[in-house]
């Protein structure tokens, strides 16, 4: 296949009949032979269509006779590419992206609907011309925001209740970005100026990240990140920004022993084994052999000997009790602080998955704080924004366990700046430019009240 938006509409097709995105897309340019650039329009057009889909079906809701669940399934894709190139993609002529759905309608056995394809892209873009305003938004703000920016309402009810209506459009509207590429530079193989030095005579472009001396972000196309300098050097790993944070919140030191326990793909492993000089024991524990093979691929690739491999559910490996100086439990989660990056997750994600998640998360942490030994840290981090997993399972542990408290990270860490009066941190991506955290390092103080 050499047509990137029929590459394209494969891919959404297989999304559509429930596939996960990324998958879907590796699966559909592994079938394709595309220039970077095409490969690039793929992306676009697959995880914008994703991330728009509640917005593409109420427009064509508002200009056809049958709604978008009516439609053909098929064509419900194609109208969705086309629909998402003359919304979103400026650079697009609208001409190109409406003669090109038209095609793909012909090629996928629409041709007798060509008319109605061609009218309907048409339409809309009369009516868009007219007024921009033109789409009859309902007034309630939940509704209002969830089909302008497509979001599911009961995500949407779950930004309002914390930050209002003005602050929950500006998140929505991040969280429809393209997501950036941020690197974590591998301080035991290289520094952030020789990898600065190395990217730019690459002619790739890169930019600094505040209060992480580590962080790189990466601007514009890159092409493929294994293709990068100092890739195979070890010299860094892809780790967003606000996942950095939380190596610094558990500040681990060398020649302790550390107990990752939900540790698969290994973002954070990594980061604990280089802030400790790659000096002392780091375990990596996992339920998942699959996913621990890429933990052990970066381990060997960033040249880190510190980190042993624990297969097993950390809610019943009775070996590490009292024997770890700190914990992280990095929980399973739902995720909402990465929307922007998992384009499907706010379609599959429910308030009964969170509820389920945050039942897991308190089990997760009342089992992984046996392993800390007196005095010792547990920090407890999700990429989500929902209090149910994040501030209510450290309420609830906090009242069920008395010889733990909440310790703010000290005033010169990197993690201050984001800490709230309660002593957790929690990371606002449109605030702060990266994912959505929340984090919080317990101390076990061994005295009961």
């Amino acid at each position: 296949m050499t047509n990137p938006r029929q590459v394209a509409f494969i891919a959404l097709r297989d999304v559509h009949k429930g596939a996960y995105t990324d998958v879907a897309l590796d699966r559909a340019l592994h079938k394709a032979n595309l220039s970077d650039i095409d490969r690039r329009l793929v992306t676009e057009l697959l995880y914008g269509s994703v991330r728009r889909q509640r917005t593409l079906d109420f427009i064509i809701d508002q200009l056809a006779t049958k709604k978008s669940h009516q439609q053909p399934k098929e064509l419900r894709t194609i109208l969705h590419l086309g629909l998402y190139q003359l919304r979103y993609q400026e650079r697009i002529p609208a001409s190109a992206a409406v003669n090109t759905t038209v095609e793909l309608a012909k090629d996928n056995g629409f041709a007798g609907l060509t008319g109605f394809v061609n009218g309907l892209l048409r339409q809309y873009i009369r009516s868009d011309e007219a007024s921009p305003d033109w789409l009859n938004l309902p007034e309630n703000p939940v509704e209002r925001l969830g089909i302008l920016h497509s979001f599911p309402d009961w995500i949407i009810n779950v930004w309002l209740e914390q930050l209002g209506l003005a602050q929950t459009e500006k998140l929505c509207e991040w969280m429809n970005q393209t997501p950036t590429i941020d690197l974590r530079i591998n301080p035991l193989r290289t520094s952030i100026e020789e990898v600065e030095a190395a990217l730019k005579s690459a002619g790739i472009l890169a930019r600094r990240i505040p209060n992480l001396r580590q962080a790189l972000r990466l601007i514009g196309n890159t092409g493929s990140i294994q293709q990068l300098p100092g890739f195979k050097e070890g010299w860094w790993v892809v780790q967003d920004a606000s996942a950095q944070l939380v190596g610094h919140l558990l500040d681990p030191q060398p020649g302790e022993v550390i107990v990752d326990a939900c540790a698969a793909p290994g973002g954070k492993t990594t980061h604990i084994a280089e802030l400790i000089k790659d000096r002392g024991t780091v375990w990596a524990c996992d339920r998942t052999t699959s996913r621990l093979r890429k933990l052990k691929e970066n381990a060997q690739r960033l040249n880190l000997h510190s980190i042993q491999i624990c297969t097993g559910d950390s809610r019943n490996l009775p070996q590490f009790y009292n024997a770890a100086d700190r914990v992280l439990l990095d929980a399973p989660c739902s995720g909402l602080g990465t929307l922007h990056r998992h384009a499907d997750a706010r379609w599959r994600q429910t308030p009964e998955s969170v509820q389920e998640l945050s039942t897991l998360q308190q089990e997760l942490l009342a089992h992984t704080s046996k392993f800390v030994k007196a005095g010792g840290v547990l920090v407890y981090a999700t990429c989500t924004l929902h209090p149910a997993e994040n501030e209510d399972v450290i309420t609830q542990f906090l009242t069920e366990n008395t010889d733990w408290q909440i310790e703010p990270p000290s005033p010169n860490s990197p993690d201050s700046c984001y800490t709230t009066p309660q002593g957790w941190l929690k990371v606002w991506p449109h605030n702060q430019d990266m994912d959505g955290f929340f984090m919080v390092r317990l101390r076990k103080t061994n005295v009961s009240e």
